[in-house]
């Protein structure tokens, strides 16, 4: 089925939008799969690292909704135009777009990376003045 891929994944990050749901995102990713955007320095390995990464994004914001503008997918390739709204933890409004990247490995991402403008992000969070949640001390640093 066309578009499969993209849409099992849109579906998985429209869950951990909804309710948090990091789990049903994070089966989507192989063992050594690789994880960043262009504001992270970091490359996050493996399911741990993805699920370090998902549960970061999802803490930045209190709200978050991103809806897809356009889904390519090409063989094992998945590219996915979307924009993003929501609210930081100090209730600024947060807008921005970008480009995500996906490769798959048979039924798994092995690589995801999000272009953006990180300043798009607004000032409350380019200025770190937007509470971020404490990730679990289990996770990945």
């Amino acid at each position: 089925m066309a578009m499969e891929r993209a849409q099992r994944f849109v579906e998985a990050l429209s869950r951990l939008e909804e309710n948090g749901d990091v789990e049903g995102l994070i089966e989507l990713f192989s063992d050594d799969a690789q994880v960043s955007n262009v504001a992270s320095s970091h490359v996050f390995s493996g399911r741990e690292g993805a699920r370090h990464f998902w549960r970061e994004y999802k803490s930045t914001l209190r709200q978050v909704k991103s809806t897809f503008r356009n889904m390519i997918e090409a063989g094992d390739r998945v590219a996915l135009e979307w924009e993003s709204h929501g609210t930081a933890h100090n209730g600024a409004a947060v807008s921005y777009e970008g480009v995500s990247i996906i490769e798959w490995d048979g039924e798994h991402i092995r690589r995801f990376y999000a272009y953006f403008d990180p300043h798009a992000l607004g000032s409350a969070l380019v200025n770190d003045t937007a509470k971020r949640s404490e990730v679990p001390a289990t996770a990945p640093a």
